[in-house]
């Protein structure tokens, strides 16, 4: 149970309205996440104002971005998280396999070089809050530099994202 009171989906504050409607107007739930986050609704617009961007217009593969917040949810216990994005990956590129075996990518044969970068550097910016250059270099050899600012905020957004779920209780 969630440790605060979960908005009404039907709600009509000003704010969160359109936010929702996002969701209801696809005859989908809000997610308990937005609904938590809309006890403080210009925080909620702030979070998706910089959340849906990064998921919808970077120009990373969504399949690397989605791989990443995977396994920043699988280090840090984030079920929701892993739960929402499994499907986001599938849809985009991501074999259930590599889902299988996620938590072993570096013994796997089922990631490509690039996908094992962007592991490498997810699981040390997560664990260790920083970036060793030797983990980092691929990532310059691969992508320009508005294409790691993109890997950097994911990673670094989805760590956010599993902290508040966790603080919230929100599974």
């Amino acid at each position: 149970m969630p440790r605060v009171p979960l908005v009404p989906e039907d709600s009509n504050d000003a704010v969160l309205a359109p936010i929702f409607e996002v969701f209801t107007s696809s005859n989908r739930d809000v997610p308990d996440l937005y609904r938590a986050l809309g006890n403080a609704p210009t925080l909620l617009k702030a979070w998706t104002d910089f959340a849906w961007p990064l998921r919808h217009e970077a120009t990373t593969p969504r399949s690397l971005r989605e791989l990443a917040i995977l396994r920043v949810a699988q280090m840090t216990g984030a079920d929701f998280e892993w739960k929402a994005h499994s499907a986001f990956a599938l849809k985009n590129g991501v074999t259930q396999q590599q889902l299988d075996e996620l938590d072993q990518w570096r013994t796997s044969t089922k990631f490509s070089d690039d996908e094992r970068a962007v592991l490498a550097f997810t699981e040390q910016l997560t664990t260790n809050l920083a970036v060793d250059d030797e983990t980092f270099a691929p990532l310059r050899e691969r992508w320009n530099a508005a294409e790691i600012v993109e890997l950097i905020l994911t990673v670094s957004f989805y760590s956010c994202v599993s902290r508040v779920l966790n603080g919230l209780q929100i599974h």
